[in-house]
């Protein structure tokens, strides 16, 4: 061992014996000597080798300052290392003291700007209010000189016989007796102003006067009065006897001032047939037209609907009507090459911008083909969750172009594309793609579609069809040509010259757009600047663009066009109008809106107390998955909704809470965290200060562009909120041979196992008469006197039961084990 001066110690340990002598050496020079005895170890320094006390590596040779058995190494140790903790505490507490001055230094920094702070806001209010104050002062010196100048001198009566005293004397600049005289009020003021009110003054004239005049027939009627007060008779008005409409509900005031009466006559009217209401009160149909037709007027019933009204179709003349281009749909089922199909046509690559490969909004386009003509295109998705999408599609187009796949024959979306065109009463045309692959074969599609009343040309039917390729584009040009071929036998025209009516195919909320609405008018012509009224919003034309994204002043009949300012965003389908003024787009717009809300309200309350506790019973047994969806597009929230609603069972169930388009944002958030629930994105994204929201209260939010996975997500989600399934498994069978009592145990059945296998692990029912007595587990299971885990058919045993013990020879022993069967949603 070596100490703090390079010693190096050797001999015995500190436990040896009396009188053993243990010398330390140092390079070679002997220092100390140790002299051990039996009841303490003294360390004697020789001459030359003792250091002066408190000298630096220098151990005490004190003992009651050591402890028994530590060496001088260990000793320095210890010391070295109290003082690094001591050294250590210096420093924490300086920088405890640094820290703590610079956190006062800080707080007095931030005490004096906040104090800076206030005075300069208290300077600054201080001169705003002393600027208010001297305009206030201005504007008042201002108006008092304008008054005073436009104050006219009243004249002075002067006779000339009278000869005016001391007028070859100067008049005084200013005299007392002036003033008085100006302020005497003349004697025909009272005169002239009964006489010239009501006609305008070049003072007013000159100094804006304050606009309010008599009306003539106010003049007129006081003419009247004063004729016949001078000839001291009466005049009898005759009675005016006016239409009053008389909506389901009305104001009283509004009644007295519809029926021009005075408001005080209508509520004593009202009393007098028992009814106190004030001015302010609302009163029944029923109630008005009794005060109507008590008052003398005719009353006119009206209803809310009648906003709707200024909106009603008209009938147009057949010399206004202009040919138009058709529209046509093309349907079919998912991956069936429809939208490559309409990319040949239009020569574009819309499918690469598509999620997955597969379209999942209407697309409407225009395309102008070789020979001039013009088709107005859309194009609708094929997964099963886009039905709506698809019958909206259906209901606004000309023509259906069928698209079959000729190595697919026809699938689910195709027969229901079938059904959506023949409910729309639509001409189809069969466009049968994907011709040039090897396994393509037509005439297996032709057979298949057959089956659903559905015979092409070629099968010596009506129905159009045409093999294409949308690779190659062989049949391209026989395709148009049917489409052609159509549209000339339906003779489809509109009155461009007319307010526009159309149907919104899509619509979107975008970041700086704000709603937008993909419009495909139907007849009329849609113009820049034109209000409107869309379903549950209205607005104004701010801005049109067509299918290639440029600005346009107008879209004639069967023209595709985003409509940019709507008030909001309107659902996909609704009926676009034109209206004349402003007021009668937002009425109608608040009409349907709050009729909307009537409607959910209604579908939504129970009208019975059996039917309260019957939904409140039904919402006990049915467990529910909340989430919050938010879409790119109006129809992708429509189909994901739809979705939604079709997952789940009696016991589990998808509900959502919110749907929407736009992007995710802190209200959405807040939503779900007050109903933990996740948020869905669909092709759309979450804003920093939603992300941040989300982050910190624990709100999920999931990302997808493609409606499979959505659904597939959320039918996982919602199948882990279905009870595990319990299936049994019967193991054995054993029958009781003899029962014995053992101490400590209880009751022992000594069975032999007849089938199967007996396992301590599993549950037993007994069985007596083939009726079961007792279900439970088991305490025990022996074979001789060992306990065995398990005991195989033929063999004899010993059972006993957990808390049973009315067990008897003959009776029969089940054994069986119980396996939780996840469930899922179909």
């Amino acid at each position: 061992m070596s100490d703090s001066d390079g010693k190096k110690t050797l001999g015995l340990s500190g436990g040896s014996r009396p009188g053993n002598v243990k010398q330390s050496f140092s390079h070679g020079r002997t220092k100390n000597v140790v002299v051990e005895t039996k009841r303490k170890r003294v360390m004697v320094p020789k001459p030359g080798g003792q250091k002066p006390s408190g000298a630096p590596g220098s151990v005490s040779t004190n003992p009651s300052r050591r402890p028994a058995g530590i060496s001088d190494t260990e000793m320095d140790r210890r010391l070295k290392a109290v003082q690094a903790a001591k050294a250590r505490e210096v420093e924490d507490a300086a920088r405890r003291d640094a820290e703590e001055k610079a956190r006062a230094e800080d707080r007095e920094l931030r005490r004096a700007e906040i104090e800076a702070k206030e005075r300069d806001e208290k300077e600054r209010e201080e001169r705003a209010k002393a600027k208010a104050e001297e305009a206030e002062r201005e504007k008042r010196e201002a108006e008092a000189a304008a008054q005073a100048a436009a104050t006219p001198a009243e004249p002075v009566a002067t006779t000339p016989s009278a000869p005016r005293p001391n007028a070859n004397k100067p008049m005084p600049a200013a005299t007392p007796r002036k003033t008085d005289r100006e302020q005497r009020p003349s004697k025909n003021k009272g005169r002239d102003d009964g006489r010239r009110s009501g006609k305008l003054t070049l003072n007013q004239a000159l100094r804006g006067g304050d606009g309010r005049h008599r009306s003539m027939a106010a003049m007129k009627r006081k003419q009247e009065r004063a004729r016949a007060k001078a000839m001291g008779g009466t005049i009898e008005h005759e009675k005016v006897v006016r239409d009053v409409q008389l909506p389901e509900a009305i104001v009283v005031s509004e009644l007295a001032n519809r029926m021009a009466e005075r408001v005080g006559a209508v509520v004593k009217s009202l009393m007098n047939m028992g009814m106190m209401v004030t001015q302010n009160e609302t009163i029944d149909a029923d109630t008005a037209e009794l005060i109507i037709e008590e008052f003398g007027h005719k009353m006119v019933r009206v209803s809310d609907a009648d906003v709707e009204d200024v909106i009603k179709l008209e009938e147009d003349k057949d010399e206004d009507l202009q040919p138009r281009p058709p529209v046509i749909t093309i349907m079919g089922h998912v991956d069936h090459g429809k939208t490559s199909l309409l990319d040949a046509i239009r020569k574009t690559k819309v499918v690469a911008g598509e999620a997955g490969g597969i379209t999942q909004h209407i697309g409407a386009y225009q395309v102008t083909t070789d020979n001039g003509s013009v088709l107005s295109f859309l194009d609708t998705p094929g997964h099963a969750a886009f039905t709506s999408m698809r019958s909206r599609g259906a209901q606004v187009t000309d023509i259906v172009v069928l698209v079959v796949a000729a190595d697919d024959a026809v699938m689910p979306q195709t027969i229901e594309a079938i059904h959506h065109a023949k409910a729309a009463n639509v001409p189809m045309i069969v466009a049968i793609n994907k011709i040039d692959r090897e396994e393509a074969n037509p005439d297996k599609v032709r057979t298949d579609l057959l089956q659903h009343e559905v015979v092409v040309e070629k099968m010596s039917g009506e129905v159009q069809d045409v093999e294409v390729s949308a690779i190659t584009g062989q049949g391209l040009d026989e395709l148009l040509d049917a489409i052609a071929l159509q549209s000339e036998i339906l003779e489809l025209k509109a009155n461009p010259n007319r307010a526009a009516v159309g149907a919104v195919i899509e619509a979107k909320l975008d970041i700086g757009r704000g709603p937008v609405a993909t419009v495909l008018v139907h007849n009329g012509t849609l113009r820049q600047g034109d209000i409107f009224v869309v379903g549950e919003q209205w607005g104004k034309v701010r801005a049109m663009e067509n299918d290639k994204g440029e600005r346009i002043k107008e879209a004639g009949p069967s023209v595709p066009v985003e409509v940019l300012g709507l008030n909001g965003t309107p659902e996909a389908g609704d009926v676009l109008n034109v209206t004349d003024t402003e007021a009668q787009a937002r009425e109608i717009a608040e009409y349907r809106a709050q009729a909307a809300k009537d409607k959910r309200a209604a579908a939504g309350a129970a009208t019975t107390l059996e039917q309260l506790m019957a939904n409140a019973k039904a919402d006990e047994d049915v467990s529910e998955l909340p989430i919050l969806v938010k879409a790119d597009v109006q129809g992708s929230a429509e189909a994901i909704v739809q979705a939604m609603a079709k997952i789940g069972n009696d016991e589990v169930r998808v509900r959502v809470l919110h749907s929407g388009v736009g992007a995710i944002t802190e209200t959405d958030v807040g939503l779900a965290e007050a109903s933990k629930a996740p948020i869905m994105g669909f092709n759309v994204r979450a804003n920093a200060s939603a992300r941040t929201t989300a982050n910190q209260k624990g709100v999920e939010i999931r990302y997808y562009s493609v409606i499979y996975d959505l659904v597939d997500d959320v039918k996982a989600a919602a199948s882990g909120l279905l009870s595990a399934e319990i299936r049994e498994n019967f193991i054995g069978y054993a029958n009781i041979k003899e029962v014995f009592k053992v101490t400590g145990i209880g009751k022992v059945a000594g069975c032999l196992v007849t089938e199967g296998i007996a396992r301590r692990s599993a549950g037993v029912r007994l069985l007596r008469d083939n009726v079961v007595i007792h279900e439970g587990t088991l305490k025990t299971l022996k074979r001789f006197k060992d306990e065995v885990p398990e005991v195989q058919s033929g063999q004899e045993c010993g059972m006993a039961f957990e808390n049973y013990d009315d067990i008897r020879p003959g009776d029969v022993i089940e054994i069986f084990e119980r396996e939780e069967v996840i469930r899922t949603l179909e």
